[in-house]
């Protein structure tokens, strides 16, 4: 595997949660071969929402997948998992090495370019676990992934370069909101997977 050493990591905010970005964690051969694979293999979907009580569907296509039925909930929509793929598994297994967290679930986005994004929110759903780490890995197109602060409004920006990956866990999600803005700048697609745990397995 083509998984790179690094120094320690730094908190990229400078309050109220931690976060830590690895840079890129593969070669750039071996990200884009992940990148096809996933694109052509995980059963997207365009996403749903429920929004002002009308359902909305996004371009931006999702999945999910763990290692046993569950579900998971955001925008008033219950998803339910799919079973896990070999790659999954692999990178699910290289992650957990490198950030020493563990992880049950893998929730995927697909932006097939930079008119796709999504609005600020945080990852704190019931289901999730309470201030448990969130492990995002990206492939393809760069983009920006923009922090701010729920009270003071100050903005944190990291570009998310292929390959790269970023963990949030701490008080993160209650004190900060996260979201890809949308951009004219890119016009390739990106494939986002972001290794979480859910607790209602068996639920």
């Amino acid at each position: 595997m083509d998984l790179f050493n690094s120094d320690i990591q730094t908190n990229q905010l400078p309050y109220d949660g931690d976060v830590v970005y690895y840079g890129p964690i593969f070669s750039l051969q071996k990200a884009q071969e992940y990148f096809t694979i996933l694109k052509e293999t995980i059963a997207w979907k365009n996403d749903t929402s429920i929004m002002f009580g009308k359902l909305i569907t996004t371009d931006r296509k999702v999945a999910l997948y763990a290692h046993e039925k569950l579900s998971y909930t955001y925008g008033r929509i219950q998803k339910t998992t799919l079973p896990w793929t070999s790659e999954l598994l692999e990178l699910k297994k290289l992650i957990e090495e490198k950030t020493g967290e563990t992880y049950n679930s893998c929730l995927l986005n697909l932006y097939h370019n930079g008119n796709e994004g999504i609005g600020w929110h945080t990852d704190a759903e019931k289901e999730l676990k309470e201030s448990g780490a969130i492990a995002s890995l990206s492939f393809g197109a760069e983009r920006n992934f923009v922090f701010k602060h729920k009270e003071s409004k100050q903005k944190v920006s990291i570009l998310l370069q292929k390959a790269g990956l970023l963990v949030m866990k701490g008080e993160t999600q209650k004190h900060w909101l996260h979201s890809l803005p949308k951009t004219t700048k890119v016009a390739t697609p990106r494939i986002n997977l972001t290794f979480r745990t859910i607790h209602n397995l068996g639920e």
